[in-house]
């Protein structure tokens, strides 16, 4: 009996530099519209350069993690179909630029990120909100969760950790809806690193904290880069938590026609991301984790974060070609 294409094997290693490519590919795209001031065209940029990488894959990969529904967005859609068709079935999560925004800007911590697993691997969440908590790798399980308040998580991580709150840092976006999670973590002495944008790699900087200096990442943020933040976690060690948030009945809808039946429930880590994946990220903007695009005259490096969760391998990569 033949193996139809989309039974055969998820082979990890083989698979892992070509996924590297996707997201470089993504980043030389967009690095022109560094600091230019228009987000769009930056994203627009990205996706392009990505979903033509993917296309070249010898993958049959659909798109549970991606710019949005259907009608919403004319490239890399949920439930878009990418690669030759030819070779394992895979799901693919992906966000072609992780701060637009900051791109157009010229700030700190772009990135380009995609992650891919066995078909079935990750969860299809919602284009809605997620509660989320992140701490990095070393402790033991249920150490923090959800359901503390965010006084109670730093002192539990203190705890664990063998510190006083003080030593804490706590990552967090700056929003006014987390006022009063930032008034009351600052009352326990921790100290908060507030960043504009870019979620996935506030979640990754809890990973490396000896590097970027940050225990904990807590608050609300898109509910798709919870689930790219948990493979990256699956790749590098950690845990995180997430709760679906709903605004409106529309929102609710959204997570019925995911699939999804318990709106309450809170995803640990290996139940938002069920299998060993691989994950690429490369850096637009300079920030704690990887540096930027450098431009000189005639040629053109990126750094590219590679990892799999398999055997637990981070290699970083720097690609340099001329221009």
């Amino acid at each position: 009996m033949s193996m139809t294409s989309s039974d055969a094997p998820f082979h990890d290693r083989m698979l892992s530099l070509g996924l590297a490519r996707v997201a470089e590919q993504a980043a030389l795209a967009s690095a022109s519209l560094i600091g230019r001031g228009d987000e769009k065209a930056a994203d627009q940029a990205a996706v392009n350069a990505m979903r033509e990488q993917l296309n070249l894959l010898d993958i049959k990969g659909v798109v549970v993690i991606g710019e949005g529904e259907r009608d919403e967005a004319p490239m890399l859609y949920i439930g878009e179909e990418v690669g030759t068709g030819n070779g394992p079935g895979v799901d693919i999560a992906l966000d072609p630029l992780e701060g637009t925004t900051l791109t157009a800007k010229d700030m700190p911590n772009a990135l380009t990120v995609i992650a891919m697993g066995p078909r079935g691997s990750m969860l299809h969440a919602p284009d809605t909100y997620m509660d989320k908590l992140a701490i990095g790798p070393g402790y033991p399980e249920g150490v923090v969760s959800l359901d503390m308040s965010p006084r109670e998580r730093v002192e539990a991580l203190a705890s664990a950790k063998g510190c006083a709150a003080s030593d804490i840092t706590v990552c967090i976006l700056e929003r006014p809806r987390h006022e009063a999670m930032i008034a009351e973590v600052r009352e326990t002495g921790a100290a908060i690193r507030l960043i504009t944008d870019g979620d996935v790699a506030g979640v990754m900087h809890c990973a490396e904290s000896a590097t970027t200096g940050i225990d904990m990442y807590m608050g609300q943020g898109g509910a798709p880069e919870g689930v790219l933040a948990a493979a990256a976690l699956k790749c590098m060690g950690g845990q995180i938590f997430g709760r679906l948030l709903f605004r409106n009945d529309d929102e609710k809808g959204r997570a019925a026609k995911a699939g999804i039946t318990d709106l309450d429930r809170i995803y640990a880590r290996d139940e938002m991301v069920t299998q060993d994946v691989i994950f690429a990220a490369t850096g637009v903007t300079g920030g704690s984790l990887l540096p930027e695009i450098k431009r000189q005259p005639g040629w053109v490096e990126t750094t590219t974060l590679l990892m799999r969760s398999k055997t637990g391998s981070v290699r970083r990569m720097s690609y340099r070609t001329p221009v």
